[in-house]
């Protein structure tokens, strides 16, 4: 407790033990010992009988002086700091030389630790005894432990890691969200209430000012990436640097040469669509890679696989469409679209550049645009002639009716490009947005066989999920249940347990909707096998329970639409016309 005092020339307690051992009058030598060490005031001295009269015990006395001036030291010492006095940092070092002995001295560690936090330059020395002490180490300032952790990188990795770890915990629990509305899904937030997020605060917290920490977290993103191929990661990359950019921390903002670009991309994040606009804006930052430059190819690759800006391509590229379809136009005669799907496919080869250490932008498959998208286009005109045709009088009608197949390009191009897949599986979640049952149970049987599965990722079916609540009606006719889950979702529930789990969410949500018979099959099949985790089994047993709550009680009345959304107010628009806004 008094470690450090000898070493200052101050008495402690080891002294007055042995003074008392050694005296022959005990009185007269406590008498001597407050005197010596006691506060050296004359004015005081009268006053000290005074509040002893009062039965104010010393101590205590002692203690609100010591208190009172350690409050107005610290005080001074951020004073000092935050002056223009050349040799301010001069006089903080003199002040921390004085001090530092008594670092383990509980009422006196305050004061050292305020003036370490204020030294941009904390003697070596220093810093490796305060890095030795695990206690030292733990209350110090964030201030101090930067100048630790930038020559430390396994220290700071150690205590980044948990914190990368909450932050793709979280993610992940957002996309198996119990909540299923296609009004507020992952997507929902805005770039500026997610960069409000602990991990992100904390890490903003953690790097402060210092560009070597800010290279060190962006390092370990990349590692993180290249190990689990997990894109939130790509996400935190893109936060980290806004957030920093909220803080005007220019220092970082300037040196990143992704910065512009990202700054760019989150204003079209925000309003989910990429505008002619902002899109030059962006492809001028692309073009003004010099040689010499082009790892940096790497970081926006990184950047644009974040899935946020995946979808914000993805719904601008599904709008643009749209829109060329209105006018008659051909994808190849789009160079705003075809811009977006440069960025979408730089995005979608993100790993691929990192792991190969080859920087250059992968090259977009023509035929994407002559032969795919063509028949996308395709299954949408098929679409609009069979509505346009059941709209006629009945001696007009032809007997067509609603095409099953799909082009041959359409589902080729769905099983063998990436950035086709992307564009497919938004098209799907376009017509379910539209409750375009016919449409809808055409295209679901063509996303069994994706590229890589990725009909089967956790954010597509997180989206999916939330779209079906507006097609809850149809859950009582067979022939839907069928294709929604027979011939798509079921047939990986075995061999991906998170695509049980999103099964299992939908049923949660839409239990009273789906056909008995078809609601008795499924849960004879989703019945969870013995190795599985325990979300799995919470999920199962959540829907046992909803089930029997729901056989006991009188069957509820129909409910509006609106609820299918998991609002109460909110009506949602029943027009089969394309959206202005986005999914």
């Amino acid at each position: 407790m008094f470690a450090g005092l000898p070493e200052l020339g101050i008495a402690n307690g080891d002294d007055l033990k042995e003074t008392l051992t050694n005296c022959t009058e005990p009185l007269k030598a406590i008498d001597q010992f407050q005197m010596e060490n006691g506060i050296l005031l004359p004015t005081l001295q009268s006053a000290l009988p005074f509040l002893d009269l009062h039965g104010t015990p010393r101590l205590e006395f002692h203690q609100s002086v010591f208190d009172e001036l350690r409050e107005k030291l610290m005080e001074q010492v951020a004073v000092i700091a935050e002056g223009k006095e050349d040799d301010r940092y001069g006089k903080l070092e003199e002040l921390l030389e004085k001090s530092f002995p008594l670092v383990k001295m509980p009422s006196i560690q305050p004061v050292v630790m305020q003036v370490l936090k204020h030294l941009p330059k904390v003697p070596e020395k220093k810093l490796k005894m305060v890095m030795g002490d695990k206690e030292l180490y733990k209350v110090c300032a964030v201030e101090v432990k930067r100048q630790i952790w930038q020559d430390n990188q396994a220290l700071f990795g150690d205590e980044v890691s948990p914190l990368l770890k909450q932050y793709i915990v979280e993610k992940e629990a957002a996309l198996f969200s119990s909540d299923l509305s296609i009004l507020h899904n992952f997507f929902s937030p805005t770039p500026k209430t997610r960069r409000q997020g602990e991990v992100v605060l904390k890490l903003t917290q953690m790097i402060g000012k210092n560009v070597k920490l800010y290279d060190m977290v962006l390092q370990f993103l990349r590692t993180l990436f290249l190990r689990t191929r997990n894109v939130h990661y790509c996400t935190l990359r893109a936060e980290l640097l806004m957030s920093l950019h909220d803080l005007d921390i220019s220092e970082i903002c300037s040196v990143d040469p992704c910065h512009k670009f990202t700054w760019c991309l989150d204003a079209c994040i925000r309003e989910k669509f990429v505008d002619g606009k902002r899109a030059r804006e962006l492809q001028g930052f692309l073009d003004g890679v010099k040689k010499g430059q082009e790892q940096v190819l790497g970081d926006l690759s990184m950047i644009l696989c974040d899935p946020f800006a995946c979808n914000t391509l993805v719904l601008s590229i599904i709008r643009n469409i749209q829109e060329l379809l209105s006018q008659d136009a051909l994808p190849r005669d789009s160079p705003d679209l075809l811009l977006l799907l440069r960025m979408l496919s730089l995005g979608q080869g993100a790993w691929d550049m990192i792991d190969s250490q080859v920087f250059k932008e992968p090259r977009l498959d023509l035929e994407v645009v002559t032969r795919f998208l063509p028949a996308m286009m395709s299954v949408v005109v098929d679409d609009h002639t069979f509505t346009v045709e059941q709209k006629l009088p009945s001696e007009e009608k032809s007997s067509v009716t609603y095409p099953s197949a799909l082009p041959d390009a359409f589902t080729r191009y769905l099983q063998d490009n990436r950035v086709a897949c992307e564009m497919g599986l938004y098209y799907v979640l376009h017509i379910a947005k539209l409750r375009n049952k016919n449409a809808l149970q055409r295209l679901l049987p063509a996303l069994v066989e994706t590229y890589n599965d990725m009909a089967f990722g956790d954010i597509f079916l997180h989206l999916l999920t939330g779209h079906l609540t507006l097609l809850s009606d149809e859950f009582g006719s067979e022939e839907f249940c069928t294709v929604v889950f027979d011939s798509f979702l079921l047939t990986s529930f075995s061999s991906k347990e998170n695509v049980h789990r999103h099964i299992l969410r939908l049923l949660l949500h839409l239990h009273h909707k789906v056909l008995p018979s078809c609601l008795e099959t499924l849960m004879q099949t989703l019945e969870p096998p013995k190795q599985c985790s325990e979300p799995l089994k919470e999920l199962h047993s959540q829907l046992t329970e909803k089930l029997e709550a729901q056989k006991k009680s009188p069957a509820p009345a129909d409910e509006p639409s609106s609820l299918d959304l998991g609002l109460h107010p909110v009506t949602v628009p029943t027009t089969t016309s394309a959206p202005s806004t986005p999914l």
